[in-house]
């Protein structure tokens, strides 16, 4: 079973699949999640990457990109088919240098603007299909009922560690701006859907 919209896949030229990545938060969500709730942090797969935005001090990017499934310190629930994007890797690469003068480090908020915020303007903008609502709905409850989260909570920034994953400007090009790998990431609607069988091969944070 396919999340939202049934993804259609594209026709004729070449197309990529575009999975949501799903990790939980907290050991909670092993009784939260069958309820339609929990705290999750999710990544956008396409072409074997995984995309995803994340906290740091800067007013530079947040978004970063990884190894699929593997994210550092939280646990991996499952993978959903999203769609499928007729978009290149080079192409995806320059949609999320757009998606970097949104989602900046500093700008992160656990409730406004978090990984999973982002994660659905990057499939909608690849597929045409949101994510499924369960992933962020504490978000958006939080948003309507702020009294029913801690204040503290509002402000933490759930992000990836690493500040070479955001997107720096290239010497030679000026003001263009270039994603860069991280270096060593080996470590890391209403109802949940089932997991998608990941892929053969191997398979990355935050929110």
């Amino acid at each position: 079973m396919l999340c939202g919209k049934s993804p259609v896949k594209g026709g004729g030229g070449s197309t990529a699949a575009v999975y949501l990545n799903v990790y939980d938060l907290t050991a909670i969500n092993g009784y939260a999640y069958w309820l339609g709730l929990g705290v999750y942090h999710s990544g956008v797969e396409v072409h074997g990457v995984e995309y995803a935005f994340g906290a740091h001090e800067d007013p530079s990017t947040g978004i970063f990109e990884g190894e699929p499934r593997l994210c550092e310190g939280f646990t991996f629930r499952k993978s959903i088919l999203i769609g499928w994007t007729d978009m290149s890797a080079t192409q995806v690469k320059v949609l999320m240098e757009q998606l970097a003068e949104k989602y900046k480090g500093n700008a992160y908020n656990l409730i406004s603007k978090n990984c999973n915020h982002f994660c659905n303007d990057a499939c909608i903008k690849l597929t045409a299909n949101p994510i499924p609502n369960w992933i962020n709905r504490l978000a958006r409850i939080g948003f309507l009922c702020k009294c029913i989260i801690p204040v503290n909570l509002n402000s933490t920034k759930v992000g990836h560690k690493s500040h070479n994953n955001k997107v720096q400007d290239n010497a030679g090009e000026g003001v263009k701006k270039k994603l860069k790998s991280s270096s060593n990431s080996s470590s890391s609607s209403s109802s949940p859907p089932p997991t998608v069988a990941a892929a053969s091969r191997s398979s990355l944070l935050a929110s």
